[in-house]
């Protein structure tokens, strides 16, 4: 199709952003349509799935930290896009493929399922007009006769059925008349050729001849009759085109016939700008006022403190001086010395004893101070030493005045610190907020506040991450309503875990006794339930059968450095012992009877049975704490004489194991406030595993990483 005139070249000028492909910030080439609506080039659809699926290969399933989609991305190699091309490129290959990326255009994931590339539809219409403008942009360019022995001639028709570009002369040969392809559609000169009919991506040979109004797609009467779409409700195809393109005209025409609506609010906008740059420049200039006067009072104090440090410093050397010329009189043939040597030289005893008298008192109290001797004035200005830490901290809190903007306040429960620190609050006035400023700093042993760390929020809650092992860290926010905030909230203070988090989740082929335990699908959660054992059992009056511990442990072994990990026990459980086990000992109790192992008889199992007497050795492979009946059980150590108050305390909300594999020492913490419960050596010469073990009604949930539940959207007009 060919322009009408100069209008309509304006016209398709003035679309070249609606044009341009979200990944690679160039004009669409054979744009498909994603399921969420949005187009894309063929080419950068290959290049992201490549993208992810090395990123796959290199760090497994873990694709938090891809970069955004909206930079330019790399070209691959041709024989890579060759190979995600194939039909044979599925998700359940041998090799892992990913077919889920981020859409460039809106952000959200989108899942190509097992077709792949091969089930998104090319948008042909997009294309058109994408060719239509690039000859708008090369103007007079002509297109060349693809079949003319060089030099090519220009040419004047495009066959639709060749996909093909001819002179006259040309056409004429490769379309004689009596022949069928003189029966083909011509148009005039272009480089854009679509088929005539769209066919349908999951089923190729079939035509598309229906469209889905659930999913809002073509789709074909197999998809219909036994596919995706079999329970949608559809319609015809020209029904459909009919209904969308009165929408489409009548929305159009309303936006014509705003014309002049337009034009007036973008003269509106137009002063706005202009007055919000006269506004700004007022408000630098108060601001640099205020400060100049910062600056003028400042500087009076600084003059003040100065003239006060210099008067005080004269009057100290002046005494300094004159004690200095009393001491220099004591000097032999100075002063009070050399007086005295003249006095003696007197031979009249009446004079002598006359002046003797009064000299001998002077020297006699020139020689006491001598033993004691004390300078005339202090040379330390400690007095004088300006303390500005205050205002130091005000004036970096220094802010536009917040005008009635209230506190927001820091939700305690809602916060917690895991691998991540999770800060979120409430603001009465949440929805009066453009934004917040979420602040935290590290708290030194000394209590020493290093600076303040600052991250714009949208919304009420944040993510922090890269905080240092067990370090205490102060978190505080305040509230922007444009250029005006708020007061900063009170802090809360959280104590990060005393090492790094160990990830793992229950294993569910190592001993696991699925009879006894019931293990989620995520398997982040067990929990114990009676087999039919205790059901048969219980026919019996009397039944003499011990309970049995049903063990469970994690999927990742340690076998150097420190690690942390965190779970919660139902408060429901009944008996639950948590803790570490070497590879040794966990081989033993997982093919021992179980039938034949009580409870009560083993090692920390915080009952006073006396058990922990004669089996606690320090160098054990293993250390289990008991839990149960909403109750914690430090185990009893015969070693040890400094046993604490109280062995048994009230079961923590969540519960932490540090294990330190290199100094063999593990640990038993209160999460809540991250405090050490429980601590004691252990054998660490093989492989350690996180152990459970649980009996009667329990369960036990591993903590969650804690992970940013929300996207936050940045939009830029």
């Amino acid at each position: 199709m060919e322009g009408d005139g100069s209008d309509s070249l304006v016209t398709i000028k003035n679309i070249e952003r609606e044009l341009i492909c979200p990944a690679c910030k160039e004009l669409f080439t054979h744009p498909l349509i994603l399921p969420c609506q949005h187009s894309i080039c063929h080419k950068c659809v290959k290049e992201l799935l490549l993208m992810l699926d090395d990123s796959f290969n290199d760090v497994g399933s873990d694709n938090s930290n891809q970069s955004s989609p909206r930079l330019r991305l790399p070209s691959p190699s041709m024989d890579k896009i060759d190979r995600i091309s194939r039909p044979g490129w599925k998700r359940n290959s041998l090799t892992p493929r990913t077919t889920t990326f981020p859409c460039p255009g809106c952000e959200h994931d989108v899942d190509l399922g097992e077709r792949g590339i091969n089930g998104l539809f090319r948008n042909f219409t997009l294309e058109t007009i994408v060719e239509r403008y690039r000859q708008a942009a090369r103007a007079a360019t002509a297109i060349m006769c693809d079949l003319c022995k060089p030099p090519p001639q220009e040419s004047t028709k495009s066959c639709m059925d060749c996909s093909a570009s001819y002179c006259n002369e040309c056409f004429k040969i490769y379309h004689p008349w009596g022949t069928v392809k003189a029966q083909h559609e011509y148009v005039g000169p272009t480089t854009n050729f679509r088929p005539k009919i769209l066919m349908c991506p999951e089923h190729e040979t079939e035509r598309i001849n229906m469209y889905c109004e659930l999913c809002r797609r073509p789709v074909c009467h197999l998809c219909k009759l036994g596919g995706n779409h079999s329970n949608h409700r559809v319609t015809t195809m020209s029904s459909a085109y009919k209904t969308l393109k009165e929408k489409l005209s009548k929305d159009i025409d309303y936006l014509i016939g705003k014309e002049s609506q337009v034009k007036s609010q973008i003269s509106e906008l137009n002063l706005l700008m202009k007055e919000t740059e006269c506004n700004g420049e007022r408000a630098k200039e108060e601001a640099i006022t205020h400060f100049e006067k910062l600056f003028e009072i400042l500087g009076e104090r600084k003059s003040s403190v100065l003239k006060a440090i210099d008067a005080s410093k004269k009057l100290r050397l002046d005494k300094f001086q004159t004690q200095m010329e009393e001491y220099q009189g004591l000097l032999e043939n100075n002063g009070l010395v050399g007086y005295a040597q003249e006095v003696l030289k007197e031979t009249d005893q009446s004079c002598f004893v006359q002046t003797a008298k009064q000299l001998h008192l002077r020297i006699q109290k020139a020689t006491e101070s001598l033993k004691s001797f004390r300078p005339a004035a202090q040379t330390s200005f400690e007095d004088y030493v300006v303390n500005t830490s205050k205002q130091t901290e005000l004036l970096g809190e220094l802010s536009f005045f917040s005008s009635g903007i209230d506190v927001p306040e820091i939700n305690e429960e809602q916060s917690k610190v895991y691998n991540n620190a999770l800060i979120n609050w409430h603001h009465p006035e949440k929805d009066k907020a453009d934004s917040y400023v979420l602040e935290y700093r590290k708290i030194n042993r000394d209590e020493e506040m290093l600076s303040w760390n600052e991250i714009e929020v949208c919304g009420t809650s944040k993510v922090i991450s890269d905080l240092e092992s067990n370090c205490n860290y102060a978190f505080r926010v305040r509230a922007y309503k444009g250029s005006i905030c708020s007061p900063c909230s009170r802090e809360l203070i959280l104590h990060t875990p005393p090492a790094p988090v160990f990830s793992f989740l229950f294993d569910e082929k190592c001993g696991y006794n699925n009879e006894h335990l019931l293990l989620n699908l995520k398997r982040d959660r067990v929990e114990s339930r009676a087999g039919f054992n205790f059901l048969l059992a219980a026919e019996r009056i009397q039944v003499g059968y011990f309970t049995s511990l049903d063990y469970i442990i994690g999927d990742v072994g340690i076998t150097k450095g420190k690690h942390f990990w965190a779970f919660r026990v139902e408060p429901y459980s009944y008996l639950v012992k948590v803790g570490v086990a070497s590879s040794d000992k966990l081989q033993e109790w997982l093919r021992s009877p179980r039938d034949a192992v009580s409870p009560r008889y083993e090692q920390d199992s915080g009952h006073d049975s006396g058990s922990e007497d004669t089996c606690f050795d320090s160098s054990q492979p293993f250390t289990l704490v008991t839990i149960g009946m909403k109750k914690f059980f430090i185990p009893r150590s015969p070693t040890s004489s400094n046993e604490p108050e109280n062995r048994v305390l009230p079961m923590p909300t969540s519960i932490g194991v540090f294990l330190d594999y290199d100094k063999g020492k593990v640990g038993f913490y209160d999460m809540d406030h991250m405090k050490c419960l429980y601590e004691r050596q252990v054998d660490c010469s093989h492989t350690m595993y996180p152990a459970f073990a649980l009996m009667g009604s329990g369960g036990i949930q591993l903590e969650e990483p804690i992970t940013a539940t929300y996207l936050e959207y940045q939009e830029t007009m």
